[in-house]
């Protein structure tokens, strides 16, 4: 998924392997990630993608008056899950990562330029409809 201010930026799905870059893309406040060799595309993952970055996660805090004095964020570990947050609030920031830790960083936060490799996609939508198709087919051969 591509954050909802992304919506007017080119974009792909992720496919595993694709080494990204975090962005800020041309016209848009909201921050996310492309390809590298593809700034102008908005790379899209889906909840469950999970990412390894290059170096140390930076991000900036939270909007505060005062944001500009504050220094950037460092995060420890170096893979993360994506997820979707604020579901009920549409004009919210959606895209975000969660590191091994539990801490959640919103994608929009990251500083510019850091380099994350897709590991792995999520288990596609047709796989999770066949897992209870298959529980029945076992359930019956008893």
């Amino acid at each position: 998924m591509c954050d909802y201010s992304l919506q007017h930026v080119a974009s792909r799905p992720a496919k595993v392997g694709d080494e990204l870059v975090s962005t800020e893309f041309a016209g848009s406040y909201t921050r996310g990630f492309a390809a590298i060799g593809e700034p102008e595309i908005a790379v899209c993952l889906l909840p469950g993608t999970e990412l390894a970055f290059a170096k140390k996660v930076e991000y900036k805090p939270a909007f505060h008056p005062f944001h500009l004095l504050w220094k950037r964020q460092r995060i420890v570990e170096k893979v993360a899950q994506f997820q979707r947050v604020n579901a009920s609030q549409p004009e919210a920031h959606h895209d975000a990562l969660q590191f091994p830790s539990g801490q959640i960083v919103l994608v929009t936060r990251l500083c510019p330029g850091q380099i994350a490799t897709v590991l792995q996609l999520p288990a596609s939508e047709v796989n999770a409809k066949l897992a209870p198709v298959e529980e029945e087919i076992s359930v019956l051969r008893i």
